[in-house]
């Protein structure tokens, strides 16, 4: 069964631990992820971006292999489907289909239309208890052809959408989805301070997670952000583990071409991952 996230981010806020949000991309990324999760009996969050939802032939398709992987795998611990990086329409198309969580990326909109759709989308999800989560001043990067340069939010803005009632706020402090470059400047702890002051008890969100440094990932968390995105540290991962395999010939070595076989080193790969993050952000043990 899937839960919303809000109780597992007001848990991890007060425990000042985080809990990890690992995008999937296809089966194997979904079945590494709970396998993880479920064997260091810690909370997860399932994230799925709309690029990854349209690969995956809908969101339809995406909750019900969510849903019924659960019960095959006997996964106890708590699991939320979210959306990641939502537009309003795609919002609304993930409450339809049965997700128990949803981003809504308004950043790009004026700070007044990002206010009012974001609180009509809080009155919907409350109604049906589901979880909120807010943007405001965009990652930096590109996720699913939306590129940010990594600005910081303004703490002021970020007050007025929390006091919205959302459930969870992602907040720009200097992060970018993808690989970091060489002359990144690393994350603003003076932002995410200011933003904490303001916004008090609401679990605050971390986009970008992969290739910031594990001193920076824990300072975050001392500063009250409870949830941490990681998708390209996976896909790095998963694509190293494959290329090894068929660099190695073992593609041609018996049945070796058979898509279970070629794609489990991969998959090993995803979940090595997964627990290096899980234990880094302290929430093995807390579901």
């Amino acid at each position: 069964m899937l839960v919303s996230a809000k109780e597992m981010l007001q848990k991890a806020k007060a425990g000042h631990y985080a809990v990890g949000q690992f995008n999937i991309n296809n089966l194997e990324w979904t079945k590494a992820v709970l396998l993880t999760a479920e064997e260091l009996k810690s909370p997860v969050i399932l994230g799925v971006s709309e690029g990854a939802g349209k690969y995956m032939t809908g969101f339809k398709t995406v909750s019900a292999m969510v849903k019924a992987m659960i019960g095959e795998l006997n996964i106890t611990v708590p699991v939320a489907l979210h959306l990641d990086h939502g537009t309003y329409d795609g919002c609304y198309k993930c409450i339809e289909a049965g997700f128990s969580s949803i981003m809504f990326d308004g950043s790009h909109y004026p700070i007044e239309e990002n206010v009012d759709k974001t609180k009509e989308l809080v009155k919907v999800c409350a109604e049906k208890g589901i979880s909120l989560e807010a943007e405001v001043g965009s990652i930096g990067g590109e996720e699913d052809g939306v590129i940010g340069a990594g600005e910081c939010a303004d703490p002021g803005e970020c007050k007025m959408i929390a006091d919205l009632g959302v459930d969870m706020l992602a907040a720009g402090i200097g992060n970018i989805h993808g690989k970091y470059p060489a002359n990144w400047a690393g994350l603003s702890f003076e932002t995410l301070d200011a933003i904490q002051k303001l916004t008090g008890e609401m679990p605050l969100v971390l986009h970008g997670g992969t290739g910031i440094p594990e001193d920076m990932i824990k300072k975050a968390i001392d500063l009250g952000v409870s949830k941490i995105n990681v998708n390209t540290e996976c896909q790095l991962t998963f694509a190293e583990a494959t290329r090894k395999y068929i660099e190695s010939g073992k593609d041609q070595q018996g049945k070796g071409y058979d898509p279970r076989k070629l794609l489990a080193p991969g998959t090993d790969a995803i979940k090595g991952t997964v627990k290096e993050k899980i234990e880094l952000f302290g929430s093995a043990g807390k579901a």
